[in-house]
């Protein structure tokens, strides 16, 4: 595309550039000079800096500039520019950083990106093809962690999750909540998985990088910066596993309806037979094991960790649901009294009615234990049998 297309494309989708800066003197002008090609709709947050910063931005009066008091970090100075170009009428910011490592001709990527996506709820995020590019050693080594936290705390498969240089949704995403203590660099990590999480369509494009040790000055702390993505993370994976997963599925559940979902998301998935069978045995096995609170939480993770299929090991988990907990604990204690060789029968109204589980504990657990590990071999077993005939069935159906 030509520099005016470019221009007229920016300005249909009311899209600028939010440019977050500090102490960076020697690359800053270069930065403001090559977008400057494609649109004057430029927001340059001077995150503090205490160098020739001012002096820089003085030659760009027709850039709006935010200059914050003190040094606080690229998240806050991201958070305020965003807030400031959605009171301005912009949808859409592109942002990229200002040591000199990104190229403002790469702004068209973005652009075609977002052009030709039917989807325009859209964060596009540039790859900077860490694995081959001649990148710093440990730029890479944090990209794959990143990377690798971002896949179990989303399921997103990130080629690049801490590229700086992005097209951000930012009509989109005015109503996230995001936290405040995401100052720094791990803002760019929640506002990947918010915005998924909301419903934001991911993507990448390519995009050009350099490191010129020379002109570069980076302020990513190895150490602290990581521990805060980690955490970070930590907590996104809790949250996925706790919350996002089973209202994803009661959400798909009632708008599909119980048997269209059975048919579409369990019977018709593309997972195979085994896989589907192992993931109700999964499910069955958590569901009736003593581990009461931690179901959800246990059986996702499992499920996540093993690769199974998440829809059909959550639900079957869910064969211990408050209304069959007396019926599931009346099967366990007689299943415990069985093994242990103790003739002493319970009745349903007993164990509803103040019944004492510690003087009952052991046949409970060792009862609790066989229970599960019998219905999931039960079930495992019979799902296959049966999911097998209708992959069979469906194969048949279509030749």
């Amino acid at each position: 595309m030509e520099f005016a297309h470019i221009t007229s494309k920016l300005k249909s989708y009311h899209c600028c550039v939010v440019l977050p800066t500090y102490n960076n003197p020697k690359t800053l002008s270069r930065v403001i000079d090559g977008v400057l090609q494609y649109t004057s709709d430029i927001i340059v947050v001077n995150d503090g800096s205490t160098d020739s910063t001012k002096d820089i931005l003085s030659k760009y009066p027709q850039v709006i500039q935010l200059h914050q008091p003190k040094n606080i970090g690229k998240g806050h100075a991201l958070k305020i520019g965003f807030k400031h170009a959605v009171s301005m009428g912009f949808d859409y910011a592109i942002t990229l950083d200002t040591d000199g490592q990104h190229f403002p001709i790469d702004i068209p990527n973005f652009i075609e990106a977002l052009d030709t996506s039917e989807n325009k709820n859209i964060l596009i995020i540039g790859d900077r093809n860490m694995n081959e590019a001649d990148v710093l050693a440990r730029s890479a080594k944090g990209n794959r962690v990143s990377t690798f936290w971002m896949k179990a705390a989303t399921g997103l498969k990130l080629r690049d999750s801490q590229s700086g240089f992005r097209l951000y949704p930012i009509r989109h995403m005015k109503d996230i909540r995001f936290m405040s203590s995401t100052k720094k660099f791990e803002f760019e990590i929640e506002a990947i998985v918010k915005s998924y999480w909301s419903g934001t369509e991911i993507m990448h494009v390519p995009i050009h990088v350099l490191y010129d040790m020379k002109e570069r000055v980076s302020h990513f702390r190895p150490f602290m910066d990581i521990a805060r993505m980690v955490v970070l993370y930590t907590w996104f994976l809790i949250v996925r596993l706790v919350y996002i997963t089973p209202r994803n599925f009661f959400r798909k559940l009632k708008k599909k309806g119980l048997k269209r979902f059975f048919v579409e998301d369990v019977l018709r998935h593309q997972d195979s037979p085994k896989k589907k069978a192992l993931s109700m045995a999964l499910g069955v096995f958590i569901g009736l094991s003593p581990l009461w609170g931690f179901h959800t939480i246990i059986v996702i993770f499992l499920a996540i960790l093993l690769n199974l299929n998440k829809v059909i090991s959550f639900a079957f988990s869910n064969i211990s649901l408050p209304p069959f907990i007396p019926l599931v604990l009346l099967l366990s204690l007689q299943t415990g009294n069985w093994v242990l060789g103790i003739d002493t029968h319970y009745e349903l109204d007993m164990i509803t009615d103040n019944f004492d589980m510690v003087q009952n504990l052991k046949s409970y657990i060792i009862g609790s234990i066989t229970l599960s590990v019998s219905a999931a071999i039960i079930f495992g077993g019979l799902g296959y049998v049966v999911f097998s005939l209708i992959d069979r069935k469906t194969v048949l159906v279509h030749d």
